[in-house]
């Protein structure tokens, strides 16, 4: 009995936290990184949110945009994302959940998700927690990433970059209360 109230509770509080939402205000995330303002030097600050799964902190999310940004058109301006992890993660499983979430938008062949895993393998750190990961989207251009200001290198594939920033972006995105916070001082 004692231990059927214990799970009980547990999952009770498991989904009193989930029903919090997915998605937090951030904390002071004005503070645009300088790997944002050498790049897109005219940007301004769009929203913020924290990724919550199941009650637990992964991580803190920044958006900046280029000067006359749409949130239904965000694919046709240059912007910045950035990601301040609330926990430690391996680079392979970052990236492994990445392809994951950009898999979700469409048909997207075994040979190039099996290209964009490896690219994206190359590309991403393992992380501490506290450390930062800040994506920048050209308009049919590469997506450049950084890791605490260094620079990592970029996707050359423009519908890499499109689906990758649509993880957060996307109308249809599997996170909608983190979007709504990433887009909050944006126009529709």
């Amino acid at each position: 009995m004692l231990r059927r109230t214990l799970l009980h509770r547990s999952a009770v509080l498991a989904c009193a936290a989930f029903a919090a939402g997915a998605a937090e205000a951030a904390g002071p995330a004005e503070r645009m990184p300088e790997e944002v303002a050498q790049r897109l030097p005219d940007a301004r600050f769009s929203g913020s949110g924290r990724l919550r799964y199941f009650g637990l902190s992964v991580y803190d999310a920044q958006l900046w945009t280029a000067e006359g940004f749409k949130a239904r058109d965000y694919t046709r301006h240059a912007l910045a994302l950035s990601l301040t992890y609330l926990r430690s993660f391996k680079g392979n499983d970052i990236a492994k959940r990445s392809l994951q979430e950009m898999s979700r938008k469409g048909d997207l062949s075994a040979e190039t998700a099996r290209l964009w895993l490896i690219q994206l393998r190359d590309l991403l750190p393992d992380v501490q927690t506290g450390e930062r990961l800040t994506g920048l989207y050209q308009p049919g251009g590469a997506a450049q990433f950084w890791h605490q200001g260094r620079n990592l290198g970029a996707i050359g594939d423009p519908q890499f970059s499109q689906r990758f920033f649509g993880i957060w972006l996307a109308p249809d995105t599997q996170e909608p209360a983190l979007r709504k916070a990433l887009l909050a001082h944006s126009p529709p």
